[in-house]
């Protein structure tokens, strides 16, 4: 796709697209995950391997591209509110997100926004935003310090899962930068921080899992149960133990 591709041509594209997960797609699927996910967005049924698959057809279709391009179909793919078409915003996203700038957070932040789901704000967060972010020093401080004290439990939970992969990955610079954002949101009783603060946290238990114990034990009366329940999950026994003694 040349550079300066008109925005006509994206949404056509994007249409396109859309038309063709339809396609794809069943009823009954559809039924289910609106209703599971609590959605008000259109379902097409779709599985996400399959998305992603078709994602990665369409970006090699359009052919090379700039990062105004992508961001253009990252915004058309968005415009339908169609569960699928915004995770193909975030897949296309995901697939290069060496190309994003912090330059682009605020568009990122509006999508967080208005995903209101785990299974359009996990990804974004994760894939996109985190990668984004490490890159970036001075915009990450500035962003994650916003962002954890702002009202929208989609942003907060956005700052945890933002540390997921480096975490995971037994960084401990990151975990020990992830710990400041913890210790604001530990006793965040919304449901859905709480869950992605254990789930960082019990990711990081399989390279950092000593780290994770010493951060956690003078903490455990503070935690809520659900984020003491994930992040003690593959704790060893005695650790476990010490935390329970702790948290009384």
């Amino acid at each position: 796709m040349p550079t300066g591709e008109p925005p006509e041509r994206l949404a056509r594209e994007a249409e396109a697209f859309v038309a063709e997960l339809a396609r794809a797609g069943t009823s009954a699927r559809a039924e289910h995950e609106k209703r599971y996910l609590k959605s008000a967005l259109a379902h097409l049924g779709v599985p996400v391997p399959e998305v992603r698959r078709a994602t990665k057809a369409l970006l090699g279709r359009l052919g090379e591209r700039q990062r105004p391009e992508l961001l253009g179909l990252a915004r058309e793919l968005w415009s339908h509110e169609v569960h699928e078409a915004r995770l193909a915003a975030i897949e296309a996203l995901a697939f290069e997100q060496g190309r994003l700038a912090s330059d682009d957070l605020p568009l990122l932040e509006r999508f967080v926004r208005e995903a209101r789901t785990w299974a359009l704000v996990d990804p974004l967060a994760i894939q996109v935003i985190g990668p984004l972010l490490a890159r970036d020093d001075a915009a990450r401080a500035a962003a994650l310090q916003r962002w954890a004290r702002d009202e929208d439990h989609w942003v907060r939970r956005t700052v945890l899962l933002a540390f997921l992969l480096p975490v995971r990955a037994g960084d401990a610079a990151a975990f020990r930068e992830l710990t400041a954002y913890a210790d604001v949101l530990l006793e965040d009783r919304e449901f859905f921080v709480a869950k992605a603060l254990g789930w960082v946290l019990r990711e990081g238990t399989k390279r950092l899992s000593d780290e994770v114990f010493a951060w956690l034990l003078p903490r455990a009366r503070r935690a809520t149960r659900v984020t003491f329940r994930e992040a003690t999950r593959h704790l060893a026994p005695e650790q476990r133990a010490a935390l329970s003694r702790e948290a009384g």
